[in-house]
């Protein structure tokens, strides 16, 4: 008996895999992932650094995120249960439970201040401020229509930690970058909670949308679109960049006009597409031309 368990246990391995990974929602790593490598990038270039610092980088990415969006799953978990949208992730449905869920934020928790410790003094105690915001994020939700931002400022830390990864001094171009991010981010999360503007209405529960109704949210969308794309203009005038970040900067631009032209408030078909593949796609591309843009000039 103990052996078919152990087997079977083997067998169900990878599906238990998939099913951490869906719980993590780790596709959506992509929007501030390359945010922090422009910040790495930034710093690599007039630091001396070892490539190994990149690996601890993109590991305190991945545990701080896991640990954030695990935490906020646990906390959400009746919410989501009750909510015919997310009534199918992974804790309602009960693919994990609660108690390994729990661990799971633990254990990345942990990982996250692990990694910061082999970084260096300043990232290390600044993790515990990390972890606060993005870890309080999911109880702002429960008081505040503002909670968009403060997701918005979890993320925002990404190019700032790791320029710090390198150089452990503060510099006002990835402090930019985060402003990018922080206002990039909340104004794509106040078009992602359209979809549950019903739910949330009928249950009391806090969102821009909820706030404002539909038409005034995505109308905030675009004031907070507008905020992001002025440290771009900013930086393309104050940091000695090429025409290739001013190719990134125009593609990045054009694809939060295009989010904005899909959303509709009568017609919200199409969030998804504006939320994960418009956003996920503008921030690959804009990374890639401004690390192209930093490496040219050391190569």
């Amino acid at each position: 008996m103990f052996f078919e368990n152990f087997l079977r246990q083997i067998y169900e391995m990878p599906e238990k895999i998939k099913d951490y990974f869906r719980f993590i929602k780790f596709s959506h790593t992509i929007f501030a992932l390359p945010f922090a490598l422009i910040g790495f990038f930034l710093a690599f270039i007039s630091y001396t650094a070892s490539w190994l610092l990149l690996i601890y980088v993109l590991l305190c990415m991945i545990f701080a995120r896991s640990a954030a969006m695990g935490f906020n799953r646990y906390l959400d978990r009746k919410i989501d249960a009750k909510n015919p949208r997310t009534s199918k992730r992974e804790l309602p449905a009960g693919k994990i439970s609660s108690k390994n869920a729990l661990i799971f934020v633990i254990v990345s928790s942990v990982l996250f201040i692990v990694t910061t410790l082999l970084i260096n003094t300043l990232v290390f105690w600044l993790s515990f401020v990390a972890l606060f915001v993005v870890l309080g994020y999911s109880y702002t939700k429960r008081f505040t229509a503002l909670s968009h931002l403060v997701l918005g400022l979890g993320l925002s830390l990404a190019p700032i930690g790791a320029y710090l990864a390198i150089s452990a001094e503060f510099n006002i171009i990835p402090v930019l970058f985060s402003l990018v991010v922080l206002f990039w981010v909340s104004g794509f999360d106040v078009i992602y909670s359209l979809q549950d503007f019903d739910f949330d209405q009928s249950n009391n529960l806090n969102s821009i949308p909820v706030m404002l109704g539909k038409k005034g949210a995505l109308n905030l969308s675009v004031f907070l679109h507008i905020l992001a794309i002025i440290p771009i203009i900013i930086l393309g005038f104050i940091y000695p960049f090429s025409y290739l970040y001013w190719i990134g900067s125009s593609i990045f631009i054009g694809l939060l006009i295009y989010q904005h032209i899909l959303v509709k408030p009568d017609d919200l078909s199409k969030v998804n597409i504006a939320f994960g593949t418009t956003n996920g796609v503008a921030s690959v591309i804009f990374a890639t031309f401004v690390i192209l843009d930093l490496l040219i000039r050391v190569l």
